[in-house]
């Protein structure tokens, strides 16, 4: 099975003790974000834990103990993008994330860090000219150090259009611009560019349109073949990753992004971040009177009569 840290919170940069001490003790608890009497135990055995998914905008507070995850598969989505802190009040300067990436993929291998450039828009400030400069300066930088990077547009959110009052979604013809640039710097520094549930309109520039987070991704950063059962619905239209199983939990990231779907304001993530305690088996808060848990069905995705290599 496959295990998620990254589609509600970011928990290398916030939650690193945290997560070591939910590895050395093997196992987590997570409530339903909808129903939360509802709770999940996830077992962190790498018997059955095939992979872990980590989405980051700063893996540098994991680095140290990452020996501790040398048992698991892993794979590593790294957010960079060439916004300021006007746009990221909480994200470390770009050049300290960068020089953390390389030093992930060193330690993890290229294929197991994927760099992430996004979301995208367009202001006066970030125009067109402004985001082809900035990936190509970025991916001369990463060059060699990933093989891979994923670009979406902005969604507009309810959450977004409240935080980040005036912002526009890109044009189709600002997405063919910047889909057609990207493409061509990909193909410049060895980094192939995916769509994060952008369908299929930028599939003529070379750009892969299948999906971000997809089996055949994961399979490549492990280096074993998995079978996985089929969802009982994608996460959102349109999207075919393997999302499920995430153990974060919503409004409790202090980035602050103005961009950001999973906090609603900084005050609900202030209350829920003082609740945060790095012995509970929760990432915020312990175990409630009426609370259910039911023990996840777990099991290793892996063929291991399948290789990657064959």
């Amino acid at each position: 099975m496959i295990i998620n840290t990254g589609s509600r919170t970011d928990i290398p940069a916030y939650f690193s003790s945290w997560f070591y001490r939910r590895i050395k003790e093997g196992y987590v608890m997570v409530r339903n974000p909808y129903y939360p009497e509802q709770v999940t135990r996830y077992e962190l055995n790498p018997d059955v834990v095939d992979a872990l998914i980590f989405c980051t905008k700063n893996p540098a507070p994991m680095l140290d103990g990452l020996s501790q995850l040398k048992n698991y598969g892993q794979l590593w989505y790294v957010t960079i993008t060439p916004y300021g802190r006007e746009i990221e009040p909480g994200v470390p300067d770009k050049n300290e994330v960068m020089e953390s990436f390389c030093r992930l993929s060193q330690m993890v291998g290229a294929d197991s860090v994927i760099w992430r450039y996004d979301p995208v828009f367009i202001t006066e400030k970030y125009t067109l000219d402004f985001h082809r400069r900035a990936f190509e300066q970025m991916a001369r930088r990463l060059a060699g150090c990933t093989h891979r990077c994923v670009i979406s547009f902005i969604d507009l959110y309810e959450k977004t259009r409240r935080n980040f009052p005036g912002v526009c979604s890109v044009t189709e013809a600002e997405r063919h611009a910047i889909g057609r640039a990207f493409a061509a710097v990909g193909r410049e520094y060895g980094i192939r560019i995916h769509t994060c549930c952008e369908g299929t309109e930028l599939g003529a520039y070379g750009i892969d349109t299948s999906g971000c987070m997809t089996k055949a991704v994961v399979e490549e950063a492990i280096g074993r073949k998995l079978v996985v059962p089929r969802a009982k619905k994608p996460a959102r239209e349109g999207c075919s990753c393997l999302l499920g199983n995430d153990i974060g939990v919503y409004n409790t990231c202090p980035h602050g992004c103005l961009y950001c779907y999973a906090n609603y304001d900084r005050k609900t993530v202030e209350a829920n971040l003082r609740l945060h305690d790095p012995a509970s088996p929760f990432l915020i808060g312990w175990e409630r009177e009426g609370d259910r848990v039911a023990k996840a069905r777990q099991f290793s995705y892996a063929d291991d009569q399948l290789s990657l290599f064959d």
